[in-house]
């Protein structure tokens, strides 16, 4: 999780840098539409220049999405593995034996339902964060880059309860000490 908060703000400066250059190239090109018609010359449609900074904002951004998008997966494969482990509890101890515990306090299919939640939360999150990428640098409307900009900081599919639920699998699992 800590490693996913230091991507997330890392990815929120670089998509920040991406719309001020953006906002900064529509301004300018604002500008001299407004300048050619004052002047009333034949300017025709001004092309948009290949732009080597946002180019390299945009790859900046696409490695901190592909970055998160494997700490998404190895949450997927733990929530994987938990439902195997689960199944195969199932299986052994069908006839109700005693169950020998994984955890302190939680029986493993309530850690595999906490592990899904979680699971789904970062699923949801990383599908809204390729949108943006993929949207980002495409845009002319300001107000939907600041959507963007906002949607990437907050991220709204992430629920407050997540640093609670991780906490208790941590203290169940003994990686943290009471």
């Amino acid at each position: 999780m800590m490693k996913w908060e230091t991507l997330n703000n890392n990815g929120f400066t670089t998509a920040n840098k991406i719309v001020n250059l953006k906002i900064g190239t529509l301004f300018k090109d604002n500008k001299l539409e407004i300048e050619c018609d004052n002047i009333a010359s034949d300017c025709g449609k001004l092309s948009p220049d290949y732009n080597e900074e946002l180019e390299m904002f945009c790859s900046e951004l696409l490695g901190t999405l592909e970055n998160m998008a494997k700490i998404q997966l190895k949450m997927e494969k733990l929530c994987s593995t938990t439902k195997g482990i689960c199944d195969l509890e199932t299986y052994h101890y069908k006839n109700g034996d005693c169950r020998t515990p994984l955890f302190h306090t939680w029986p493993t299919a309530y850690f595999y339902e906490v592990s899904f939640k979680l699971a789904e939360m970062y699923k949801k999150e990383i599908q809204l964060k390729q949108t943006i990428v993929q949207e980002i640098a495409h845009t002319a409307d300001q107000d939907l880059m600041m959507v963007y900009l906002s949607s990437w900081l907050y991220q709204p599919y992430i629920e407050n309860s997540s640093k609670l639920l991780l906490e208790s699998m941590l203290l169940e699992t003994g990686h943290r000490q009471v």
